[in-house]
């Protein structure tokens, strides 16, 4: 099982009809979005998060709970709100975010759900807490019971500029937690803020062994980097609606690949695999509005490979 612990938020995401600017409601936060693609591409997941006692939560505790987890445990805070992410689209689908969150629910992680690591193979950590002191600190004890317990650690770095507004100061926390994980992943531009080069020509300063190194490249597909195995893989042509979410619909594929598996023992052609998989689950994402809604079955990805 894939375990994913972190924020679980409402995107509005905001469309202009008649000169008049709305917001549609979605179920949102990365590390549900990976949880989601992840049983929906053929895994099993698990979530773990925290919501306000509001209307707002309730609608995504309800939601969380008709998701297909083998674990689903989403706690409300009587004193905090719940998390909004307003997304702003472009013509082309690319989107923008502001955060309300403040003094809110999503980094009250409660410490008694870390005893339900034990049921997981991949335990997930969404990076948003980071930015909260008491956020870092359940973050530090989940990745001393993962590590504890012998489990896989996977970490998103999915930096956002509305809450680390000073990229040197993103770049010297989640260091510490891309330095644990066993499978982490980057933006093809996350990889030139925390190297300083462009491109993948970084992606050699942060392969290691036993770890996966994994990048997006948006249209261009995806690269990765386990010891000395390297390599890329290509993605498929879809008219995009919606990019929220695309990097967790192709995590979640991923990590649904990976569940169970020595990572160590993957042959360059299973990793290549693996990839394209993820891939073409990133790809049909994007054709549908929210970070959920579009996310493929695995019959849907398999129909393109």
């Amino acid at each position: 099982m894939v375990l994913s612990y972190g924020e679980i938020l409402a995107d509005l995401i905001g469309k202009t009809q008649n000169g008049v600017l709305s917001y549609d409601r979605y179920a949102g936060g990365a590390p549900l979005n990976v949880a989601c693609a992840c049983s929906r591409a053929g895994g099993k997941s698990g979530f773990v998060g925290c919501v306000g006692n509001d209307l707002i939560g309730d609608y995504l505790a309800e939601f969380a709970a008709k998701q297909n987890f083998g674990i689903c445990s989403v706690s409300k805070s009587a004193s905090r709100n719940t998390t909004l992410a307003f997304v702003q689209l472009s013509d082309d689908g690319e989107r923008s975010f502001c955060f309300y969150r403040k003094n809110t629910a999503d980094y009250a992680m409660k410490e008694e759900t870390l005893s339900l690591i034990t049921y997981a193979d991949i335990v997930h950590l969404g990076s948003l807490m980071l930015s909260e002191k008491n956020g870092r600190e359940f973050a530090d004890k989940l990745v001393a019971e993962v590590k504890k317990a012998g489990k896989k650690l996977s970490f998103d770095v999915n930096y956002r500029e509305d809450i680390f507004p000073d990229p040197q100061a993103a770049k010297e926390i989640y260091s510490k937690y891309a330095a644990a994980a066993d499978i982490v992943k980057y933006s093809e531009e996350e990889l030139g803020m925390f190297t300083g080069k462009k491109g993948l020509d970084g992606l050699k300063d942060v392969a290691r062994d036993n770890k996966l190194v994994c990048v997006t490249l948006g249209s261009k597909g995806s690269a990765y980097a386990l010891g000395a195995k390297t390599g890329t893989a290509e993605s498929v042509k879809v008219k995009v609606v919606d990019t929220t979410g695309a990097g967790d619909a192709f995590f979640g594929a991923l990590l649904s690949r990976l569940d169970g598996k020595n990572l160590d023992a993957l042959t360059d052609g299973e990793l290549k695999a693996a990839f394209r998989y993820a891939n073409v689950a990133g790809a049909i994402a994007t054709t549908a509005r929210g970070a959920i809604d579009g996310l493929p079955t695995k019959e849907q990805i398999e129909r393109f490979l």
